[in-house]
This record gives structure tokens, C-alpha cells and sequence, in this order.
């Protein structure tokens, strides 16, 4: 059964990828849509007493720092920041979020290749173990349209799959070819599934 599931999380990541390599721009407009409209309402048949199965979606902020900063050239980073998130959801006890975000890999101001962990803190004071290992993140001078895709490895909603589309901006792109980007901030949300 294990096997399985490996197998099963195997094909969703590799849909995600090829659908990133389809649609590219395109897709990562609509995600940046999603993410600027923010969470939706939810139908009142969509509510379900099932915590584990609730409908959740949030939207809110990132804040990601490299080190060392982002230049042309792709090399090992370090990542760190920080999330801010109100949700949305058929278990009315999940409103808010914030999280904290480590990983690293190899990264520059036009492309990143990295394995990242976000760890959530709900607002009911439980907590949810997100690692991201599969995704799209075109960063043309600095400026990252993120789609990543994972799963929920412990915690609340362990085993459920998780999208965060989002746009991180830097203020200074020109420093990709002087000192390096070390900030990049904008929306971005998690889409549970």
C-alpha cells in the first residue's frame, strides 16, 4: 500500500510539473489570479463535519530571504522567511495561519531548483509540516512566479496535498547583476486538496 501511495504522489507531482511546462505563463496568470483574489466563499453544501476532508484554502503574504543573495548564476542558497494567511474552509474552527519556511538548493535570479518546508501554526494552535519538492519558479530578474506543490508530512491534514501559487517581488531586480537578491515579498496561498 505504501508503495502505492509513493507511486500516486509520483504521478500527481509529475502532472503538476508537465502542467507547469504546458501552460507556463499562462498558468502561472491564473495562479497569480487566484492568489489576488484571495480565499473564496464556500458553498453552504460544501461544509462537512470531517476535519481531516475540509475544504481549506487560504491567502495571504511570503516573505523569503536567500543566502547568500540571488545573481545570474545559479549556486547553493539557503532559503528562510515567513507566511501570513486567512483561510477559508468548511471546518469553521480554521481562519488564520502563519508559518515559517526553510529549504534550500540550487538558485539564481532566472530559475530555482529547491526542496523547501513550510511549517504552519493555525490558529487553533495545532501545526501542519508541509515539504515542497516539486516545483515551477521562473525568477526573471528577481522576480519569482511560484507554483509548488506538496504534502502535508505531519501535523493537522497530514498526507492531504497542498498548492501555494504566488508572486514574490524584489525591490531592487538590478542588484541580480551587483551584491545579489536576499528579499523577495508577495502574495501567495495554499490550496489544500
Amino acid at each position: 500500500m505504501a508503495g502505492r501511495d509513493r507511486e500516486r504522489d509520483g504521478e500527481w507531482m509529475g502532472m503538476g510539473y508537465r502542467w507547469g511546462r504546458a501552460w507556463g505563463c499562462a498558468g502561472m496568470a491564473v495562479a497569480v489570479v487566484l492568489v489576488a483574489a484571495g480565499p473564496v466563499a464556500l458553498p453552504a453544501s460544501a461544509h462537512s463535519g470531517e476535519r481531516a476532508d475540509a475544504v481549506l484554502n487560504c491567502a495571504g503574504s511570503n516573505s523569503i530571504a536567500f543566502s547568500p543573495g540571488l545573481t545570474f548564476s545559479a549556486k547553493p542558497t539557503r532559503i528562510t522567511g515567513h507566511g501570513d494567511y486567512r483561510c477559508v474552509s468548511t471546518d469553521p474552527s480554521v481562519t488564520a495561519a502563519k508559518s515559517v519556511i526553510k529549504g534550500g538548493g540550487e538558485n539564481s535570479c532566472l530559475l530555482s531548483h529547491s526542496v523547501t518546508e513550510e511549517r504552519i501554526t493555525w490558529n487553533t494552535g495545532e501545526q501542519s509540516t508541509v515539504v515542497y519538492d516539486v516545483g515551477v519558479v521562473p525568477q526573471p530578474a528577481g522576480e519569482a512566479v511560484v507554483l509548488v506543490a506538496g504534502k502535508v508530512t505531519s501535523g493537522r491534514f497530514t498526507g492531504r496535498r497542498v498548492a501555494s501559487p504566488g508572486v514574490q517581488l524584489t525591490v531592487d531586480p538590478l542588484k541580480c547583476g551587483s551584491g545579489g537578491v536576499r528579499l523577495i515579498e508577495g502574495p501567495s496561498a495554499l490550496v489544500f486538496s
